[in-house]
């Protein structure tokens, strides 16, 4: 940071000072417009909400260069952070999304760096929780001269480019793995069976929801209750909600074996599948499928139902978008033999763990980019405020995380 030191200390060596963020930026809040997912029409422009773009559309409301911020208040990250968004071009923003634009003294890339270490959580209230637009533009924002301002983006651009550069291969390598397990599941010509899901399930079984006002049923609960937000074509090793026994002996809940393919089939979810690696229980919101290894492989399976995503799509019913086991367990399938089934879940097993696992590959790469980003962004904004490398605990837990991820 030898240039940024010599720029703190030409122009501002006692310090910065801070003003409130309509001070720093234009907010055209008052401008956005929700429509109605009914009545959109599909184009080619984004229609941004509260954590990205939500839709394409017909028309545009901006054009430019701006900085949106989620307002809801469930989208917040773990840290207690705002979802931002760097938007150009033209674009159409709901009233979920508060819309910052450039003002003159002021880099708006700077802003956009800033207010992502900004905690929002003690600002989120309201009936509906919400980061209002009060509190919002009273934000605190340290302004130090513009050369540090624009010192301190161009470091930060160039982590941010380099993921973005690794999430472009991996979004390539991605629709390289969805093509060939497309072609490795398609036997063409082949004299293979193809038969219907049904066929080689064991069991079947969906889950239930406890009566969510029975504290009984949930405070210190230990059984893990899986629900479809866990389910995203993935192994479940764990999950956030737990349930108690009584749960279990007074509610429809029902336990299932390790390594059932759950398909997800509600709404928004409705058609993504995982493999559970834990012995669990699941909302009923989740079908789980015992597969009867005498004749089908679960990764085998998991495999097909996977790579039936889009027809399972096109099977949705009702205003939700529902599935139903009967829509499910009718899927055709082929069925080769089991040594080949066997060699062909070791090629996709390598596929998926490039393109998912986070333990390597890609996917390890950009997780410790952006933890690398987080740590000099977080020390760099606090070293142009104040003029000293002061490190927060939460800083200090991201140095640590990355130096254990570069050791291991």
């Amino acid at each position: 940071m030898a240039k940024l030191e010599e720029l703190i200390q030409e122009f501002c060596p006692n310090g910065v000072e801070y003003r409130n963020l309509e001070n720093c930026c234009e907010i055209l809040d008052n401008k956005r417009k929700p429509v109605t997912k009914v009545a959109r029409e599909a184009g080619e422009y984004p229609y941004y909400g509260a954590n990205g773009i939500q839709d394409y559309v017909a028309d545009y409301i901006f054009d430019g260069t701006f900085v949106l911020v989620g307002e809801d208040g469930s989208v917040v990250t773990e840290q207690g952070t705002p979802i931002v968004t760097w938007a150009t071009g033209k674009i159409w923003v709901n009233n979920h999304a508060h819309i910052v634009a450039k003002k003159e003294g002021i880099s708006l890339r700077y802003l956009y760096h800033f207010i992502q270490t900004v905690n929002v959580k003690p600002l989120i209230h309201g009936n509906i929780p919400k980061l209002t637009g009060g509190d919002f533009r009273a934000i605190q924002i340290p302004v130090p001269p513009l050369p540090i301002q624009n010192e301190i983006v161009r470091i930060l651009d160039n982590f941010t480019e380099l993921t973005a550069e690794l999430t472009a291969e991996l979004t390539a390598r991605q629709k390289q793995y969805n093509y060939y397990r497309n072609k490795l599941l398609t036997f063409n010509g082949a004299d293979i069976p193809i038969v219907q899901l049904r066929t080689v399930v064991k069991k079947s079984c969906s889950g239930s929801t406890p009566t969510k006002g029975n504290s009984g049923y949930y405070e210190n609960g230990t059984i893990p209750w899986i629900r479809t937000q866990d389910v995203h074509f993935n192994e479940i090793t764990e999950v956030d909600s737990y349930i108690t026994e009584k749960a279990v002996a007074e509610t429809a809940v029902k336990w299932i074996p390790e390594n059932c393919v759950i398909v997800a089939i509600s709404g928004a979810t409705a058609g993504r599948c995982a493999i559970n690696k834990i012995k669990a229980t699941t909302n009923q919101h989740c079908l789980n499928l015992e597969i009867d290894e005498s004749k089908a492989l679960y990764r085998y399976i998991y495999y097909c139902i996977y790579n039936k995503y889009d027809e399972l799509l096109s099977r949705k019913q009702g205003a939700r978008g529902d599935l139903n086991s009967s829509l499910v367990l009718s899927l055709e399938i082929p069925i080769p033999a089991l040594d080949v089934q066997r060699r062909l879940v070791y090629v996709l097993d390598n596929f998926d763990a490039i393109c998912s696992d986070l333990k390597i590959g890609l996917p390890a790469e950009i997780e410790a980019r952006q933890k690398q980003y987080e740590f000099y962004r977080d020390a760099l904004l606090t070293y142009a405020a104040t003029g000293k490398t002061i490190l927060t605990d939460r800083q200090t837990d991201r140095q640590t995380d990355r130096q254990t991820s570069l050791m291991a």
